[in-house]
């Protein structure tokens, strides 16, 4: 005999997460491409091929689309399980990884320095990932916020000049020689008492 009980749907991705995953990554590429200012709503709904409507259907705005777009997780590891003696270069070849692994960081570094949105968002992801992560290992509580800004300059401002500006001689550095300059000014950032 023959089963002829109705089989089981099948879960299938919904059409709308597709189209929004769609214009994400649009989004992701014309923000890093083009920057906020001239990245338009009408370029990022033909990259992903679909209406100009549709964008502004699932993310009201640029400014929405943005926020929505350059949603980031860091994945910093877990510092306090990191060796005392190897903070900085743990740090160092994390944020390398991460700058030469995910488009996502380079457009929103791109975007704050030309835009008070995008620097609205770089501020978020300090506050939120950066500045907590740093709180588990910083030996002074009461310096956590300046310690974290002197780390910062390093990360942001070795990704500015070698991922999006692509200086040539950050650019041309090879990653253990960029590691071997950094880890220690970052290890002393870390670990060192206060001058």
């Amino acid at each position: 005999m023959v089963d002829t009980a109705p089989s089981e749907p099948q879960e299938r991705p919904r059409r709308s997460d597709a189209t929004r995953a769609a214009i994400l990554d649009a989004a992701r590429d014309r923000f890093a491409a083009d920057g906020y200012e001239r990245a338009t709503i009408r370029a990022i709904a033909k990259d992903a091929d679909i209406d100009p409507s549709m964008v502004m259907r699932y993310y009201g705005n640029k400014a929405g689309l943005f926020a929505a777009a350059s949603e980031i997780d860091l994945r910093l590891p877990d510092l306090a399980a990191v060796p005392r003696d190897r903070l900085g270069e743990q740090l160092i070849r994390h944020f390398l990884d991460r700058w030469e692994g995910d488009e996502t960081l380079t457009g929103m570094v791109r975007v704050a320095v030309t835009n008070e949105a995008g620097a609205e968002r770089l501020r978020d992801v300090f506050t939120e990932q950066i500045r907590p992560a740093l709180a588990a290992i910083c030996p002074a509580p009461e310096e956590l916020d300046s310690r974290a800004a002197l780390i910062g300059s390093q990360l942001v401002g070795m990704g500015l000049l070698r991922y999006i500006l692509i200086l040539p001689p950050a650019a041309a550095l090879p990653r253990e020689e960029v590691v071997a300059w950094l880890a220690p000014t970052l290890q002393r950032y870390l670990t060192a008492e206060h001058p």
